[in-house]
C-alpha cells in the first residue's frame, strides 16, 4: 500500500469531450469524455489510499503536428499560415486569448499538478484552452 500523498495520476483528456467536432473527432471526443469520467471516479477510490488523481483538458495546442495541419490547410485554402491558423481558431468558436496553447504551457500545468505544491488537489479537472470553452 502506498503511503498517504505518495502517488499522483494525471490523465490528459481534451476539451473535445465537451465540444466534439462532428465531421472529424466523435470517437476521440467520446474516449476523452470516458477518460474524464473515469478519472473522477478513480479519484474517489484511490485518494483515501494516498494516490491523487487529476485530469488536464487541453484545447488546441500548437504542436509540431498542429503546425503541419495548419500548413496543409493553408495550401488547400490558398492562404498563408496565419490565415489558416485563424480559420482553425474560428472553427473552434474562437480562442479568446488569440492563440492556441503552447506544449510547454500544458507540460508546466501537468508538472505543477504532479508536484507537492498540489498535494491537496485530487478529483479535479484543469482546462487549459485559452478560454475556448465558455464558463458559466
Amino acid at each position: 500500500m502506498l503511503e498517504r500523498g505518495s502517488g499522483v495520476i494525471v490523465h490528459v483528456t481534451s476539451i473535445q469531450r465537451q465540444m466534439p467536432l462532428p465531421d472529424a473527432t466523435i470517437a476521440y471526443a467520446a474516449a476523452k469524455a470516458a477518460l474524464a469520467n473515469y478519472s473522477k471516479a478513480l479519484s474517489k477510490e484511490v485518494s483515501p489510499k494516498g494516490v491523487r488523481v487529476v485530469s488536464v483538458s487541453p484545447g488546441w495546442v500548437e504542436t509540431d503536428g498542429a503546425v503541419g495541419l495548419i500548413n496543409e490547410l493553408a495550401s488547400k485554402r490558398e492562404t498563408d499560415y496565419e490565415g489558416a491558423r485563424k480559420m482553425l481558431m474560428s472553427s473552434l468558436g474562437g480562442i479568446p486569448i488569440g492563440r492556441p496553447a503552447r506544449p510547454r504551457e500544458v507540460a508546466e500545468l501537468v508538472a505543477f499538478l504532479a508536484s507537492p505544491l498540489a498535494a491537496s488537489i485530487t478529483g479535479a479537472e484543469y482546462v487549459i484552452d485559452g478560454g475556448t470553452i465558455p464558463t458559466v
